[in-house]
Parts: structure tokens; sequence; C-alpha cells
């Protein structure tokens, strides 16, 4: 069966599948008669309307599964040419990585006797403007905003590592504390290879300055693009080492309750309930620490989000009871006020998914599209990846107009 043939079948004409799709008809046309064929986004929407999987679409649009991965791939991974202000990073990445590795190797009476230079404030400057940077990416709704200022922090770095005549370490803590925060940029807007840079990088320059709780931090994010791609046994091995890590930091401080909440994560992914339970039995000690446990940087744990977050790991686990507890108690107290779109997108997509769970349509759409606005209102690549996840759940819901709708609108929604 063709895609025209396809089509017809459902009861589509051209005009209204295109409707459906947001794309003109005369492109619903060239994609049925092998002219062109519908990008990324546009195959998961198309997919739905249809009521087919990706594959299946695959074999109605007559194209050889190799060449479909081969443009999926391509679309979904790192551009050949990420353009200037990427560049710029990688090769401020790579500058501070040697001039850091040449600083560590001097003996330590030499940098011990150099150390007045660390005592004039730079370092300290950095660890401010950093700690500033944070609460930027923590407050805006747009991630992508604060891309410029890091480029900026970095070359800046850059220049006062290369002249440094002090103690490498505290801007050695500086360099990776501010390459977590490139990661986490790069990782919401779904540039994964970028982001697995920078958080190899943080942890790279962690290592070196003997900074365990950093060192750790680096490896919980760097868990989370495995995780991403659906490598959850890779995500969990580099957990435990952030584990041990943690385990030889600061004990004041939050970072072995955070490398739990994210090894829950990982358990309830493998489907082990037991483990899930235990970790984040682990992460709610966070509770028992002081307010000084968490820098509001690079360690931001301080179990305001164990609420949404045990939600969403009963979901993952088909608690969905529990879930739907936990989940709501989060859009009713921490995440009342929408203070986070991408918090409140990714919770209310899990309700989505409950809904899918659960074969209710009627809470897919309630949910869903209040997700997607977010989406949209936030520019977020993680909280639309969350969206493209939920369109697997659908199932026989498909069938139903709304829920296709939905997920054609979920189709148009950027993941760069």
């Amino acid at each position: 069966m063709g895609l025209a043939k396809r089509r017809r079948a459902l009861g589509y004409g051209q005009e209204e599948l295109a409707h459906l799709l947001g794309v003109d008809r005369t492109t619903v046309g060239r994609w049925e008669n092998g002219r062109v064929y519908p990008q990324p986004p546009q195959r998961r929407g198309l997919a739905a309307a249809l009521e087919v999987s990706l594959e299946e679409l695959d074999t109605f649009l007559g194209r050889p599964q190799s060449a479909a991965r081969e443009t999926v791939g391509h679309q979904s991974g790192e551009p050949s040419n990420a353009g200037d202000p990427d560049e710029m990073i990688r090769r401020a990445f790579l500058r501070i990585l040697t001039v850091s590795g040449a600083l560590t190797a001097l003996p330590a009476d030499e940098a011990e006797a150099l150390a007045e230079g660390v005592r004039g404030g730079v370092p300290a400057d950095f660890a401010r403007m950093n700690s500033h940077l944070w609460q930027v990416y923590q407050l805006s709704r747009s991630k992508q905003a604060i891309y410029p200022a890091v480029r900026d922090q970095l070359a800046t770095l850059n220049e006062v590592l290369a002249g440094h005549r002090g103690s490498p370490r505290p801007l050695l803590n500086a360099a990776a504390d501010l390459f977590q925060l490139a990661g986490e940029v790069a990782f919401d807007a779904n540039r994964y290879a970028d982001a697995s840079a920078s958080y190899a990088l943080a942890a790279s320059v962690s290592k070196d300055a003997q900074a365990y709780d950093l060192w750790a931090c680096a490896l919980v994010r760097h868990a989370y693009v495995d995780m991403s791609e659906h490598r959850y046994r890779h995500a969990a091995q580099m957990l435990g080492a952030a584990e041990r890590l943690a385990g030889r930091g600061d004990r004041n401080l939050s970072t072995r309750h955070w490398v739990a909440s994210v090894q829950a994560e990982a358990y309830a992914a493998l489907g082990d309930l037991d483990a899930c339970e235990h970790a984040m039995e682990r992460a709610e000690a966070v509770r028992d620490l002081s307010a000084d446990s968490v820098n509001g940087g690079w360690l931001r744990f301080d179990g305001a989000r164990l609420a949404e977050e045990r939600g969403s790991r009963y979901v993952q686990l088909g608690r969905l009871g529990l879930a739907e507890e936990a989940l709501e108690r989060a859009l009713q107290t921490a995440l009342a006020t929408g203070q986070s779109y991408r918090r409140r997108g990714a919770v209310l997509t899990d309700m989505a998914a409950i809904g899918a769970k659960r074969r209710d349509a009627d809470q897919v759409v309630a949910y869903g599209k209040e997700a997607i606005s977010l989406a949209r209102a936030s520019g977020s690549g993680y909280v639309a990846r969350r969206l493209q996840g939920l369109c697997d759940e659908f199932g026989p819901l498909r069938r139903d107009h709304r829920v296709a709708e939905l997920g054609a609108e979920i189709a148009t929604l950027s993941t760069p």
C-alpha cells in the first residue's frame, strides 16, 4: 500500500491531511509521488495521522530503511557546520583543557609560591559571574538566551588562564563550573555532541583540580545524555562512578543525594522497582542537610523536585496511581506559580502519558496541549523532546481525531 492509498483508506483528502499537519496540499502531493520526503518533525505527525509506525511509514513512502535512518540521524544529531559560536566554544574548551593540564603539572612548591596571585580576586570574580549566569539560566524561559554570555565568559577565562601566575585550582574550578553550564545549554537544545563534550571536559578539569563534587556532577549530567538516547545501562555505570566520587566529596553538600535521584531514574527505565525505591530514599535524605548544601550553580539539588521526580519514576514503572498522586502534588505546590516552564512542561507531559496508558483521550489532550504551549513559550528542546516521546505512547488513541491533531502539533515543535 502506498502513501496515497493509505490516506484514502483512512478517509483523508490531500487538503484535509495537509491541514492536519500544517503543510500545503502540494507538499502532501509531492510526498505521495516520491518527489520529496517528509522531514523528521513532519514524519512523526504523518505517522500519527496515518496510524502507522515510523518504520511502516518509510514503507509507504517507498523509501529504503538505511536512507531513512541516515537522514534521521543527520537531522536529529549534530549539524555538519554548527556555526561560529559553536566553533568558538569548542576552541575555548580545547584551549582551557590544554592550559589546565600545563598548570596542574607545576611542582607543588612553585604553585604554592605563586598562590598570592590567586588572592587578587580574579578567581572569586569568575565564581560570582558563574553563579549569576546559573541564576539567569534557571530563571530564563528560553535557555538559549544565555548562550552568548557563556561564550563570552569562556573567552575571558581563556585569557586569564593563559597568563595566570597563581595556583590553578580556583580557576580550574571556575572552568569546570562553566563547562557544565555550557553543557546544560547545549543539552536543552538537543545538541548532544556539544553537551557530551562539555560534560567530559568539566569532568577532566575537575579531576585536575581534585574537585570531587564538581567531578561527580559532571558525570551525572553526562549520564543524562545517555538516558536521553535510551542507553540506560551505560547511564547506570556512569552514575556508579559518580556515586563513588561523591563519597569522596564534601559530606555537607547534596551531591550524593542528586546522584541517587538520577540513579532512580535509570533504575526505573530498566524496570527495577526495588533499586529505584532505594535510590529515591537516599535522595530524600537531602532534607536533612542545611540550606548551604547547594550552591545554586553546578549543584542545585535541594529536594524541591522530589515529588515530580518520584512521579516521573512511577510513570516509567507503570505505577500510574502513585505517579498521578505525586505529579498532582508537584503541580499544586512547587510548580503552582509556573515559575519553571521546563519543569512544569515535563510534569504535564508525564500526566498526559498517564492518560495515554489508561487510554483516556481527554486526559492526553488536556495536559498535552498545555505542555505544547509551554514548549512554544520557552523554546525548550527538552520539553519538545519529552512531548515527542509521548507520541510513542498513543497506541490505539491515534484513531481519536483530537489525539491525532495533538500529535501533528507536537511534530511541528522545534528540537534543534
